[in-house]
């Protein structure tokens, strides 16, 4: 199983803290085309080029392999000081 969170505006934008996915994932990229494909909405959020990716507290990227128990988290990016 692999467990999404949600934070911030990605949150409010779809609704969603978290979600546990049955589901086998090669990478980040193939588990966000597959949230991409709920509606437009999630469609949307999820093409944004600036949000980020963490799997397991950990910066990750679209090439990112994911295995059955990791944490993947999507956010935007943050500023402050």
């Amino acid at each position: 199983m692999i467990k999404v969170v949600f934070f911030a505006r990605v949150r409010e934008q779809l609704g969603e803290d978290e979600l546990s996915l049955e589901t086998e994932f090669a990478n980040v990229n193939a588990l966000r085309e597959h949230l991409a494909a709920r509606n437009e909405t999630w469609a949307q959020v999820l093409a944004d080029n600036s949000l980020l990716v963490a799997v397991n507290h950990e910066m990750a990227s679209p090439a990112t392999a994911l295995k059955d128990g990791d944490e993947v988290a999507f956010f935007p990016p943050v500023t402050g000081g």
